[in-house]
């Protein structure tokens, strides 16, 4: 069923001619998914029970997978190939495996739920009218809408994760000035700098999944890969970009990629490319990312810390909305609630068209006969059942009284297991198959080499915990 991949194209590097602004997008859809349920959900409620104690575990998240985000870009500019294809060159067997990392990891609708609910809460209350189901569907399909009304995928996306950036920032700096202290300031940037605290009260398991919710996490970093392709950076100019289906016949796609010969014409377009990179990752996943995060955990430790608030599953952001309606009026609540609803429908958005592309890049590429049909229509298919899966899963949810907090949960710690395996793995790619001038220096070497022993130690703690020998 699998097919043998085939081997790299020679091609020349493409010259890069546009400067960073003009290029900039995949590192801000990658921002608008890490500023999800772990920014908004999991560590303000983390703050609320514990206080800042070990907000530090937050901000090295976030750095560690800026250095995995580096790696996965430096494959897609230096191959024109996906990850996943990456991967599969080690091992076809890694093909079948994402996929059900994939599909265990997010295929509970915990982030469209959150969304319908903070939707719900901003429309007419936490006890409004409407089921929790009725809302979710409403943002499901504004999803629908976003991903497969417009003709390019991808250029929708970036508009509407940018715009959904853009509320979640200017909202939550009003935030900080209208509750901010001197004294709350102080208090977390103790808790940045206790390195290496943890809570007797919080359990490996739980601090696991808080560490893999700072920034994206799991399988989420891997999207970068498709935004870099769509935005046609490095060798990603060489493969067009995917179309939406319902437009008509898209263009072909190549299912693997390119190599360059080491020229110094070649050499110095990598550079160039790579400078892009670290770039488009520091400015917007490390830096941005943080400073919301940092935000959000403020809002937390200001708002709820002091109250003894730890919310309960589903109604953090109302709870939190709430109490700063009390202290700065009407436009406190509204203004949160707007950075809630914009937080989590950006990352409902960018985990379906993320999910969508892993499994249908997967398959197309893995896969034999799948390449009698489209790229853009394995796409379609696997978004259309994602997005009908999560209406019909929040039902049930819903019946059965299962919160979307639970399923969060989960999905980060499935999502960590994954990074534990797939964080050494793109190190050694990009060792073994990259021209000697694209692998990674020193420095990548060593950041990673420190993120997968921090993956795999948490993994195997997590395991060890879950028999009750830790």
């Amino acid at each position: 069923m699998l097919k043998k991949l085939e081997d790299f194209k020679k091609q020349d590097l493409p010259e890069r001619k546009l400067g960073f602004w003009k290029m900039a997008g995949p590192g801000a859809i990658l921002v608008g998914l890490s500023i999800g349920a772990g920014e908004i959900i999991v560590w303000p409620r983390v703050v609320a029970e514990y206080g800042a104690s070990m907000v530090w575990a937050a901000v090295l998240g976030v750095f560690l997978q800026m250095w995995i985000n580096f790696e996965v870009g430096r494959w897609t500019i230096a191959t024109g190939e996906t990850i996943f294809t990456g991967f599969a060159r080690v091992w076809q067997g890694f093909a079948p495996l994402f996929i059900m990392i994939t599909l265990f990891s997010w295929i509970a609708p915990g982030w469209g739920r959150a969304s319908g609910l903070a939707l719900k809460a901003l429309l007419v209350g936490p006890e409004g009218w409407g089921s929790d189901t009725f809302w979710t569907v409403i943002t499901f399909a504004g999803v629908a809408a976003i991903l497969f009304g417009p003709k390019m995928i991808y250029n929708s996306m970036e508009k509407a994760v940018e715009l959904m950036v853009a509320i979640v920032t200017i909202g939550l700096i009003m935030v900080a000035f209208a509750v901010g202290t001197a004294e709350t300031w102080v208090e977390l940037g103790k808790g940045v700098v206790n390195v290496g605290f943890k809570e007797p009260g919080m359990s490996v398991k739980a601090l696991f999944i808080a560490i893999v919710f700072a920034g994206a996490g799991g399988t989420a970093n891997l999207f970068y890969t498709f935004y870099l392709r769509d935005k046609h950076i490095g060798m990603g100019a060489h493969v067009p970009q995917m179309q939406n289906p319902l437009w008509g016949r898209s263009e072909a796609v190549p299912s693997t990629g390119f190599q360059y010969e080491e020229t110094e014409e070649n050499i110095k377009r990598f550079k160039s490319w790579w400078s892009y990179i670290k770039k488009d990752q520091m400015l917007f996943f490390w830096a941005l990312n943080t400073v919301t995060m940092i935000l959000f955990i403020f809002g937390s430790l200001a708002v709820l810390h002091p109250q003894g608030i730890v919310p309960s599953s589903g109604s953090l952001i109302w709870d939190e909305a709430a109490v700063l309606g009390e202290v700065w009026g009407d436009a406190g609540r509204v203004i949160f609630l707007l950075v809630g609803l914009a937080t989590l429908f950006g990352t409902q958005l960018a985990l379906v068209d993320g999910v969508s592309r892993s499994i249908a890049d997967i398959v197309y590429t893995n896969f034999k006969g799948a390449q009698k049909r489209d790229l853009s229509w394995w796409y379609l298919l696997v978004a259309g059942i994602w997005i009908v899966a999560g209406c019909v899963i929040t039902f049930v949810m819903e019946q059965y009284g299962v919160s979307e907090l639970s399923f969060l949960f989960n999905a980060a710690y499935m999502g960590g297991f994954a990074m534990a395996i797939y964080v050494p793995l793109m190190l050694y790619i990009n060792y073994r198959y990259l021209p000697k001038s694209a692998r990674p220096g020193k420095s990548c070497t060593v950041m990673m080499t420190i993120a997968s022993i921090v993956y795999v130690s948490f993994a195997v703690a997590c395991i060890l915990w879950e028999f009750g020998i830790l």
